[in-house]
């Protein structure tokens, strides 16, 4: 089982979450009863739908992670799954993601950052 199916297992059953097809029409979607949240594009490349709040808040740590991937103008983030800790990552970033979202009318998802983000795995020298 890859990582990025490990974490759908894990998601799809949250119960504010449900299987879709995403917008950008590659791979699998989860949404939230405010709009699509998450794209599961290959077996390690997924893309997170957060607020604009949210990107700025934790600007920085998002920034600092190896595993995270920022379009700059996109509120969409790619998550790039190489190890357990990524998956876990996350999910408590799928969790601050439904947090945030409450309430909230929901922020248009545009489109994601399918293509627009290029990942080279960690263990290949730049």
């Amino acid at each position: 089982m890859t990582l990025a199916e490990r974490a759908f297992e894990r998601l799809h059953v949250w119960p504010d979450l449900r299987t879709g097809h995403p917008s950008c029409g590659t791979g699998r979607a989860l949404r939230s009863p405010h709009g699509e949240i998450v794209h599961f594009h290959s077996d390690r490349d997924v893309d997170l739908h957060l607020t604009g709040r949210t990107i700025e808040r934790f600007a920085r740590d998002l920034q600092g992670s190896t595993a995270i991937h920022l379009v700059p103008g996109s509120r969409w983030v790619t998550v790039h799954l190489d190890c357990d800790t990524d998956v876990d990552l996350l999910l408590s970033l799928v969790s601050m993601a439904l947090k945030a979202y409450q309430g909230q009318a929901g922020e248009s998802a545009a489109t994601c950052n399918f293509r627009r983000v290029t990942v080279v795995p960690r263990d290949i020298p730049a």
